[in-house]
């Protein structure tokens, strides 16, 4: 018998198995089980701050203003937005990601890098409709467990992509002649 247990014959049935649903699914490689792991840590971490609020005594909102969902939706945008796509947060994508060029105003444009859980997190990173879940999960928690702070947070970015709106107005305005 092989002392390698990952390698007997049953082990080997059970993961053709478990990957006999997936084998279709594209032609080219998808990182599923990576994607699941980052699902798993995302609905684990939301689940673990829920119930740490509530073992901190903070109770759901019984409703959640039309100008909070706003200042969230803005500020959830920006914030996506900056950690996929800002020159000055890619160090925090380096590692996951490889730089292709210059993106829009301040932005740069990266593809993921690696195989498996490290491609998979580039994915996410350089995605900033990907990185909108997260981000706007966290501003909900945050929005339960210290709401003044979370509104703050909230008026920084949305004022930030007010401004970032005028600026390439502006510059758009200034290419136009006007």
């Amino acid at each position: 018998m092989n002392a390698d247990s990952t390698s007997t014959p049953e082990r080997t049935g059970l993961r053709e198995a478990a990957r006999a649903p997936f084998e279709d699914y594209s032609d080219e490689h998808r990182p599923l089980g990576p994607y699941a792991a980052l699902s798993a840590a995302f609905w684990i971490t939301v689940s673990g701050s829920a119930l740490a609020l509530r073992a901190a005594g903070k109770s759901l909102p019984d409703r959640i203003d039309a100008g909070d969902v706003a200042l969230a939706g803005v500020a959830t945008h920006k914030i996506s937005r900056l950690l996929a796509k800002d020159k000055v947060t890619s160090f925090i994508r380096a590692p996951f990601t490889e730089y292709q060029g210059p993106g829009g105003p301040g932005e740069v444009e990266e593809k993921p890098r690696g195989s498996g859980l490290r491609h998979a997190i580039g994915e996410l990173l350089v995605c900033p409709y990907c990185l909108g879940m997260w981000v706007a999960a966290g501003y909900g928690i945050g929005h339960v467990g210290a709401p003044r702070a979370t509104r703050l947070v909230g008026f920084v970015f949305t004022a930030l992509t007010i401004s970032d709106s005028l600026q390439i107005a502006y510059k758009a305005a200034e290419e136009k002649g006007l």
